[in-house]
């Protein structure tokens, strides 16, 4: 499933936060989204699921239109892994999972034995079967947002969006999410802050700056001393990281 954002605008108050950017996404793509705090890169991304209203632009999942389909239709589709996901009641991590089974739902239709088996192996896939039982709110940060991946993997979508998924979370978490969702095997769109995750998972990334795109290209094309430099204000050196295989970063100012 490819996903095709054209001429996307955002404006917020009198402010234009995303101005004019189209992206694509392969099948099976995994592309990034980069650039400083404030540049419009989580903000393009809930315009693209709906979270935010665009003032112009068109999204669609190959011939789906995003902005004007019904939010069930777009959900049996597309799925979002945000940032912070606080609740002011409690479920278990199995009644939380079991929720991203809704789009492919009736009103009030209850669990089928294959909802159920979907949701196993989402909790599998997640590391979280031991968890099925244990109360939403008494989880970690990234207890939690595997359960939310997991939510989300049972809702079985063909593209992913990723919102600034692991900003707050320790390296091992970071490296479960973005393995998992790696794993899938499937479009995926994601705003990321850290260089060398984006540089070892994306197979393309759109840099950002301004709300406008700065750059694009692969990691290798993206991510110069140059462009970071231009991006974030800092003087960097790339290297061969000898753990990854990839892109490396040493930072200075």
């Amino acid at each position: 499933m490819e996903l095709t954002a054209k001429e996307m605008e955002v404006r917020i108050g009198k402010k234009d936060i995303v101005k004019n950017v189209s992206i694509q996404v392969n099948n099976r793509q995994f592309v990034g989204l980069i650039g400083p705090n404030g540049c419009g890169k989580s903000t393009l991304l809930k315009s693209i699921y709906k979270s935010l209203v665009p003032s112009k632009g068109t999204v669609y999942l190959d011939d789906l239109d995003v902005l004007k389909a019904n939010e069930k239709k777009v959900s049996q589709r597309l799925g979002v892994v945000g940032q912070f996901n606080e609740m002011n009641f409690d479920l278990t991590v199995l009644q939380m999972v079991m929720l991203g089974r809704t789009p492919h739902k009736k009103l009030l239709e209850s669990d089928k034995l294959e909802d159920v088996a979907i949701v196993e192996e989402a909790l599998a896939r997640t590391n979280l079967l031991d968890y099925k039982e244990r109360s939403y709110l008494s989880l970690s940060g990234g207890e939690k947002q595997r359960v939310i991946l997991a939510r989300t993997i049972a809702q079985q979508p063909k593209f992913m969006n990723l919102d600034e998924p692991t900003n707050h979370l320790d390296i091992r978490y970071q490296l479960e999410i973005l393995s998992c969702v790696k794993g899938l095997n499937i479009g995926v769109l994601a705003a990321l802050h850290d260089l060398e995750m984006a540089a070892h998972y994306c197979d393309y990334l759109y840099a950002m700056k301004h709300g406008e795109v700065y750059a694009y290209g692969t990691p290798e094309e993206v991510l110069t001393p140059e462009n970071i430099e231009a991006l974030y204000q800092i003087k960097c050196r790339t290297y061969v990281n000898p753990v990854t295989n990839g892109l490396g970063f040493a930072y200075g100012l």
